[in-house]
């Protein structure tokens, strides 16, 4: 019998301490949205939580609100840009695997997968999660595709790669262990029902049937 999750997606938490990429703006909750939604977490095995683009805040403000409330995450870091003004660096990783959270690629430079050359695949899905790997002293398995962009032949590139599961950001539920993983993503306007209602609700069934339909797509298209 197969065991649905629900992954919840973070991005920036707070003020923000470096400029931002267009509408990155979108994606970046309030530190009250952000423990809303981790309080309706608590309790809940079938809910993974996981943060994109290794901002600063990760640590700062997200780091130990996770520990308060005895919760765990995957932190999904760009390898390149570590050190950056408002990024993680490498203590903050150091940090964050001491507290028992999970490391993993978002790649080198939040790319579009969808548009790299050869050389840059290499860097962006390879060489990253090696970095990330010596960094941490474990290895580095698990992905999460920038901007949600993804086709067969980025799916087919992650496989060759030996990549172990793809969080991507098509939204709804998901199998615990199947190699794509959909993940929901907190925005700016979400409100204080919002992960009640992504976490208990069922969405409706025109609804499901356009997110297969899209995954569909993206699988296939290239």
């Amino acid at each position: 019998m197969s065991v649905s999750v629900v992954n919840l997606t973070v991005h920036g938490i707070g003020p923000t301490e470096r400029p931002l990429e267009p509408d990155e703006d979108r994606t970046w909750v309030t530190v009250e949205q952000f423990e809303q939604v981790l309080d309706a977490a608590v309790g809940r095995p079938d809910v993974r939580i996981t943060f994109d683009d290794g901002n600063a805040s990760d640590v700062r403000i997200a780091l130990p609100r996770l520990v308060e409330r005895g919760l765990k995450a995957d932190f999904f870091v760009l390898a390149g840009l570590l050190g950056q003004p408002g990024r993680l660096d490498r203590p903050d990783l150091h940090e964050l695997t001491r507290a028992g959270m999970r490391i993993g690629s978002h790649g080198w430079a939040h790319r579009d997968w969808r548009r790299l050359t050869d050389e840059q695949a290499r860097e962006e899905i390879v060489q990253a999660s090696k970095v990330l790997g010596e960094l941490t002293g474990e290895p580095v398995t698990e992905v999460a595709v920038p901007f949600g962009s993804y086709d067969r032949h980025v799916l087919r590139r992650l496989r060759h790669a030996g990549v172990r599961r793809v969080y991507t950001s098509d939204g709804g539920r998901a199998t615990a262990d199947s190699w794509l993983q959909p993940r929901n993503s907190l925005h700016h306007d979400i409100g204080p029902k919002w992960a009640h209602d992504v976490l208990t609700g069922r969405p409706s069934l025109p609804l499901r049937a356009r997110r297969t339909a899209a995954r569909t797509v993206k699988r296939l298209r290239g």
